[in-house]
């Protein structure tokens, strides 16, 4: 942003012959304020510029989540997210250029946070608890990330874009690898019809994971009375299934 005010000329006598613009801050006010006269009028408004342009972001992206949910990604289309928004497609495009690039920066938000979440379940002290509590410990921050994100499976499995399939994946073998890990703390070796071997774990790991995404599915479309209905009987089924292989976690 170019200075407003006029530059002021010293006469013979060492005075100003020009007045400062009318409204505009004088030298003293700004200086005290600043400390430099220019760095206070020029950095503030990059400042304002970019607070508004990550606004303007989290609008779009809010927006795509909400289409991406309704329509999946496939179907869905920059008019519609622009629509969704309440802005014009020029205005999207001017932070974005295609479908693609809201996808894989809406993406990388809902990682992260299934990061955070994942690692809310799966915290050392949970390994403590009888079976049902390691269960509530756990299934409950996943369940409620799904829920506050539903784009987050719209993305993840209907979007076929390689670099969120890929993140995905790591996710994917990262939780397996947790779940793995509760597993080989809990599961008493010989109890009747518990994994004897790695392979054997990680086979029970699978299908515990495959219970929770499959329940997700029926959560998410669910709201109210029948969604906690659905998390009750997820969290039965994976009891019944697991409880014969495991004791009493001890103390880590």
């Amino acid at each position: 942003m170019r200075e407003t005010s006029r530059t002021k000329k010293a006469d013979k006598a060492g005075e100003p012959t020009a007045e400062a613009a009318p409204g505009t801050p004088s030298e003293s006010v700004t200086e005290g304020a600043t400390g430099d006269i220019t760095g206070g009028i020029t950095e503030a408004a990059p400042r304002r510029r970019q607070a508004r342009g990550e606004r303007r972001i989290a609008q779009l992206l809010a927006a795509a989540a909400g289409v991406f949910c309704r329509t999946g990604y496939a179907a869905a289309s920059t008019n519609a997210i622009a629509r969704e928004a309440g802005v014009s497609p020029g205005t999207l495009y001017q932070f974005f250029p295609n479908k693609e690039a809201i996808a894989v920066e809406l993406g990388g938000h809902l990682l992260q946070r299934a990061h955070e979440a994942h690692g809310r379940a799966f915290l050392p002290e949970n390994l403590d608890r009888p079976l049902p509590e390691l269960l509530d410990a756990v299934l409950d921050p996943v369940i409620a990330f799904n829920c506050e994100n539903p784009a987050f499976l719209a993305l993840m499995h209907g979007s076929g874009i390689p670099g969120i399939a890929q993140e995905h994946d790591e996710l994917h073998v990262g939780m397996l690898t947790r779940v793995e890990g509760v597993l080989r703390a809990c599961v008493t070796p010989a109890a009747d019809g518990a994994p004897a071997t790695e392979a054997e774990l990680t086979h029970v790991a699978t299908m515990v994971l495959g219970i929770v995404k499959t329940s997700l599915e029926l959560i998410l479309a669910s709201e109210g009375a029948e969604r906690a209905a659905y998390v009750t009987e997820l969290k039965t089924v994976l009891f019944r299934y697991l409880d014969p292989m495991i004791t009493t976690p001890l103390p880590h």
